[in-house]
């Protein structure tokens, strides 16, 4: 499909993106970037009506595995950004993982444990901080801080995420990661609502 795409084609996503893209072009790093877009992206976890349903909801057949959905709901025509729900259910988790992008994710609904791991010279991994997450929490990531975590959901209703990063993150490969050995798998998480070219 040429241009960008718009899965949830709605006034508040298109006014979000707008400002998101705005603030990108007047920052001169990431984390600057990621400061200027904190207001609208707090606003947009806060308010209860602006993510249908059908973007809240599992997927049997995940790339993550445990019924985790990833939902695209917006992506860049040169796949520079994107905007999707990572949905998880309760008691599952994702595996150990990384985003080879920065940008910033927040919880929309549900509870969260967050794992976040630190490489080692050796090529494993250490855990470096575990933190619960709430409604309204949201993190910078910052490759290569804090980009390797793992989050597991403790309600007992289905979590949902909110993800802005500055890739096509469900269709580029990636890694996961063993946790004890911290041996690297090439890894595509996918979407639910589209399908990635095949490579």
């Amino acid at each position: 499909m040429a241009g960008d795409e718009y899965l949830l084609d709605t006034p508040v996503v298109r006014d979000f993106v707008a400002g998101v893209r705005a603030a990108i072009e007047d920052a001169g790093s990431p984390a600057q970037a990621c400061d200027a877009i904190r207001p609208s992206f707090g606003r947009l976890l806060a308010d209860p009506g602006w993510l249908p349903e059908r973007f809240q909801e599992g997927d049997p057949d995940s790339g993550m595995g445990g019924g985790i959905g990833q939902w695209l709901l917006f992506r860049a025509e040169d796949r520079s950004l994107s905007l999707f729900s990572l949905v998880v259910p309760s008691g599952a988790q994702t595996p150990v993982h990384d985003h080879l992008a920065w940008g910033l994710v927040g919880l929309y609904r549900g509870t969260q444990d967050e794992e976040i791991f630190a490489t080692r010279d050796d090529g494993g991994i250490d855990l470096r901080q575990a933190r619960p997450l709430k409604p309204g929490d949201f993190y910078a990531l910052i490759p290569p801080t804090d980009d390797i975590h793992r989050v597991r959901t403790t309600s007992a209703e289905t979590s949902v995420s909110i993800h802005l990063l500055t890739n096509d993150t469900g269709c580029i490969w990636r890694h996961a990661y063993d946790p004890e050995s911290g041996e690297q798998t090439p890894f595509r998480s996918g979407y639910v609502n589209v399908a990635c070219e095949t490579d």
